[in-house]
């Protein structure tokens, strides 16, 4: 009886904490990974992504996301040694032109994609040179009893291994295709009124 190939490891299960973009938290059951999102009510238009090495008993800011008004959103990584440049979110984000999605470039040359294939809260991250499009991570939105009680299951986003190199920077790119979604559906809840 021959064995088949190896079973490949399962994907990180990021679950979120709260359902704000602003203040939560993205962590695997394990704690391998753990993001923290912060906007203080201090500093209301800066948000800082920490990250917490449980192994080394460090707290690192790896991103802030800066959205001041009438401004356009800016966004810096940092390494634990000094804090990166700021660049404009358009500039790390590019727009395909879809009003949800763009792309974005890893470290190391590799392009990713965000797309909403068929259901508009069902957000799928591909590299961008995959013809088959299959995704490397997928958002999950929360599930409600019934649809109005509590959360029968919270949101998490699932992070195959091979693209855990930049989960870094799929969290800020995923968080700011969440803000330009969530303000898109104020500003047509306005224009209805």
């Amino acid at each position: 009886m021959s064995r088949g190939a190896p079973k490949p490891p399962p994907p990180h299960k990021l679950t979120f904490a709260t359902n704000s973009v602003r203040n939560t938290t993205f962590a695997e059951d394990n704690n391998k990974f753990y993001y923290e999102i912060v906007t203080r009510f201090w500093h209301p238009h800066l948000t800082k992504i920490n990250k917490y090495d449980y192994e080394a008993r460090v707290v690192n800011c790896i991103a802030e996301i800066e959205d001041q008004p009438n401004k356009d959103v800016k966004v810096r990584f940092n390494t634990a040694d000094a804090e990166g440049e700021w660049m404009r979110a358009c500039d790390f984000l590019k727009n395909d032109g879809t009003m949800v999605g763009g792309t974005f470039t890893q470290e190391d040359g590799t392009e990713y994609r965000w797309k909403a294939p068929k259901r508009y809260l069902q957000l799928q991250l591909i590299k961008s040179n995959d013809e088959e499009e299959v995704p490397v991570a997928q958002y999950h939105p929360y599930k409600r009893h019934f649809g109005v009680w509590r959360m029968s299951q919270r949101a998490f986003l699932e992070v195959k291994p091979e693209a855990a190199a930049a989960l870094d920077r799929i969290i800020v790119s995923y968080l700011l295709i969440e803000r330009r979604k969530r303000q898109a559906k104020i500003k047509v809840k306005l224009e209805t009124k």
